[in-house]
């Protein structure tokens, strides 16, 4: 199955600043080959399910082995039956209506 992910990882107790831990995990979403988009706060990935859990999996763990002892995630996700659907669908079809 087909998914698209917002991915928000926030790891606490390690002081005001958590963009080395985001950098971390946007390396391990990058070595994974997904498709993926960085945003302001948190970032879309899609694929193949399996895949994409473990990618959430595998920043969980990057993240605690930098010394976070606790993190909290945001996830939402979204799968479609019907019609395949990509990142860039999504979007194209509302910016299409803003013209």
């Amino acid at each position: 199955m087909h998914v698209i992910v917002d991915l928000c990882v926030v790891p606490l107790g390690v002081g005001v600043s958590v963009s080395t831990h985001v950098a971390e995990c946007q390396r391990i979403i990058e070595a994974s080959g997904l498709h993926h988009r960085m945003h302001a706060y948190g970032t879309n990935i899609e694929g193949p399910w399996d895949e994409v859990m473990a990618v959430v999996k595998a920043c969980h763990e990057g993240v605690h082995a930098m010394g976070a002892p606790r993190i909290t995630t945001t996830l939402k996700m979204g799968t479609r039956t019907d019609r395949e659907q990509r990142m860039d669908d999504k979007v194209e079809s509302v910016e299409a209506l803003r013209r």
